[in-house]
This record gives C-alpha cells, sequence and structure tokens, in this order.
C-alpha cells in the first residue's frame, strides 16, 4: 500500500468514526451524561397587570373623615362649686371671742372648680355625660369646639351607671350619630374624644380591648367597655366612637396606679346609654326591674354543698316577703342558673341583666333546688330607691 492509499484509508476511517459519534450523541444522550441530577423549575404563571394589587396611595391611612364630625359634638363641661369652710370648735370659746373678736369665727368660703367632657346627642341641647363631673356644682358651664358657650341645667341623672344629661340653649348645634354595641368586637378601632388634663380638645387612638367588663366597683350596675385608647382626667363624660365617627361609649374611668393613663380605659356602651337617656329625658328617672332577693355568687364549695356540679349560678341568700320573687316561689337556697335561657355568670351581670328588663317583665328562671332542676316564671317589679340589688 502506497502513501496515498494508506492517507485515504485513515481519511475514510476518522469520517466514519465521526457520523458514528455524532449518531450516537443524537439518538443516546444519556451515555454522555455527567452523573449530576437535572433540577425543573416551574416559573410562576405571569398575571395580568389589571389583576395586581394597587399600589399604595401615597396619602397615609386617616381616620380624620370619622374624627370630623363627632368632635363637633363633643364638649368641655366646667363645674364650679362654693366650699365651706368649718371654723374650729376653739373659735367658738366666749374667752377666744373676747379677746380676737368674731372676725376669726367667721367661716370662710371657696370655689372649687373641675372640669370633664361631654357630648351633644340631640339638636335639643341634650349633652350626655358622667355624673361624677357634675356632681354637687352649683354652675355647669358648656364649652363647644366652635368656641361657642352656654350655661347649663341637669336634666337628671342616673347614679347607678354614673350618667347625667345637661341642657344647653344654642342654636345650630353639632350632633352626634350614636351607634350599636351589640356586634362590638374585641379587636375593632376605637378613638377617645375629650378634654385631659384641660388642654383642649383631644383624640386617641386604641381599639376595643374587651366587652362586658364587670364587677369593677366602679358602678352599681357595670358593662364596661374596655379600651386601650388614652384616657386621662378631663377624659370623662367624653366620646368613644368607631372608624365611622358613630358613638359607642362615654368614657367613664381609667384603671391606673399613678393617676394617668395606662392602657385600661372603660367606657359605658352606647345602648346601655341609650336606654337611661331616653328614660331620664321622658320621665326624669331611670326605672329597673326588681325581683327583692338578696343574692351572692356560687363559689365551689357552696357549690358543693348544695350538689351543684357547675359552678356558675346565682345563689338566693334571701327572699323580701311579698316581693316579686316571693309571689313566684323563689326560696332561699335555691340555686339559679338560666334567666331567660342565658347563663348566669355572676351575681353582677344577672343583677344588672334583671334591672336591665324593666318593671313587668317576664322572666323564665330555671335552677336547682335541693338537687333537682326547678322552673317558674316571675314578672319583674319596680326598684325602689334604697334597694340594695
Amino acid at each position: 500500500m502506497n502513501i496515498r492509499d494508506t492517507v485515504s484509508f485513515f481519511l475514510q476511517a476518522a469520517t466514519v468514526g465521526i457520523v458514528a459519534a455524532f449518531l450516537l450523541l443524537l439518538f443516546k444522550p444519556d451515555w454522555f451524561e455527567t452523573g449530576s441530577p437535572v433540577i425543573e423549575i416551574q416559573q410562576a404563571p405571569q398575571h395580568p397587570a389589571t389583576n395586581r394589587p394597587a399600589p399604595p396611595s401615597a396619602r397615609p391611612a386617616s381616620y380624620a373623615d370619622a374624627v370630623e364630625p363627632a368632635a363637633k359634638a363633643v364638649v368641655n363641661v366646667y363645674t364650679s362649686k362654693v366650699i365651706t369652710r368649718k371654723r374650729h370648735p376653739l373659735l367658738d370659746d366666749p374667752l377666744f371671742r373676747h379677746f380676737f373678736g368674731d372676725q376669726l369665727g367667721t367661716p370662710r368660703k371657696r370655689t372649687q372648680t373641675s372640669l370633664g367632657s361631654g357630648v351633644i346627642v340631640s339638636p335639643q341641647g341634650y349633652v350626655l355625660t358622667n355624673n361624677h363631673v357634675i356632681a354637687g356644682a352649683d354652675e355647669i358651664q358648656v364649652l363647644l369646639q366652635d368656641g361657642r358657650s352656654s350655661p347649663a341645667t341637669v336634666v337628671g341623672v342616673d347614679k347607678d351607671t354614673d350618667l347625667a344629661i345637661l341642657h344647653i340653649k344654642l342654636d345650630n348645634l353639632p350632633t352626634i350619630a350614636i351607634g350599636s354595641t351589640a356586634d362590638l368586637r374585641v379587636g375593632d378601632i376605637a378613638l377617645a374624644i375629650g378634654n385631659p388634663f384641660g388642654v383642649g380638645q383631644t383624640v386617641t387612638l386604641g381599639i376595643i380591648s374587651a366587652t362586658g367588663r364587670n364587677q369593677l366597683g366602679i358602678n352599681r350596675y357595670e358593662d364596661f367597655i374596655q379600651t386601650d385608647a388614652a384616657i386621662n382626667p378631663g377624659n370623662s363624660g367624653g366620646a368613644l366612637i368607631n372608624a365611622w365617627g358613630e358613638l359607642i361609649g362615654i368614657n367613664t374611668a381609667i384603671y391606673s396606679r399613678s393617676g394617668g393613663s395606662q392602657g385600661i380605659g372603660f367606657a359605658i356602651p352606647a345602648d346601655l346609654v341609650s336606654n337611661v337617656m331616653k328614660q331620664i329625658i321622658e320621665q326624669g328617672h331611670v326605672d329597673r326591674g326588681w325581683l327583692g332577693i338578696e343574692a351572692q355568687d356560687l363559689t365551689p364549695s357552696l357549690a358543693r354543698s348544695f350538689g351543684v356540679d357547675d359552678i356558675h349560678g346565682l345563689l338566693i341568700a334571701g327572699v323580701l316577703r311579698g316581693g316579686p320573687a316571693d309571689q313566684a316561689g323563689i326560696q332561699p337556697g335555691d340555686v339559679i342558673d338560666r334567666i331567660n335561657g342565658k347563663e348566669v355568670l355572676n351575681s353582677r351581670a344577672a343583677m344588672s341583666d334583671i334591672a336591665q328588663s324593666g318593671p313587668d317583665s317576664q322572666l323564665e328562671i330555671e335552677g336547682m333546688r335541693e338537687g333537682k332542676r326547678f322552673r317558674t316564671t316571675v314578672i319583674t317589679g319596680r326598684r325602689p330607691e334604697s334597694a340594695e340589688e
């Protein structure tokens, strides 16, 4: 074989090798894998621009639209009363008066002032506030946000809920819309409007921390809204509103060891306020339901002694002879656990429900007597002024 034939042979062999390698690569690619796993990444589908969230507004979130109309109806309440300082008994001694005369024995008088807040609830000039804000006042002055002021007269008070209704005589009065607290939820936005420390009208923001607070020892009938919106001295009688500017409560008290706000404030709910306000305006006082019983909470030890499994209930310690409970057959030692189908949680809440039912209301009473279930119907009476429950 000459050189030309040798070169031709190698060229043909190389060509066959290249073609074979190409065919193997084309039809058997897995023969040439390096051993590394193949990772498949699924891309998220692209949404049309119209379905994407809108960009945030350049203007920050604000409750100004709720506060503005409500704040116009919140007023400052200034009270004053004359305090007569009692003179010392020594000043009545004849020998002392002989040497010093009667001038030192003349009682001294001074004027004591205080401040609070209130809410205008009608164009006729009715103003809601707390009873403790105006209690004992000789003069009451109401100052509106627009700068107008007017002396106020007391229409009526309800000491048991610490509410008072005032009346002022001014035209074109701003009023607040009264909301319902039946559907109030923990976590709802709450704003307190008032005049803390006399610095001027102030708005604070928080949430509803709890509802139905009682057994606080503040009022006889308690069903407080608890909020962490800052409430300070001077806020009493002011408005607690929701995010729509509706009145949901009257700010009444704070829980504090220092005298300042510590994030626990209490307001009387609007539903209770509306009921009390209507009765005071229409009849000058509040009528409440009454059973004529003396009751106490059911403790675990009392529950065992009376053969009751559940510690929730009302233990009847005494029954007024001839009263509504006595006429319905309720006896001392009975344990009442349901009123109108509602479970009795404690004595204070039960007494509040009975009182709010009003006179001449029919209540279905269920409970335990000597280890057996009983049921009766009682017609509530009108609670006397001296009644304890």
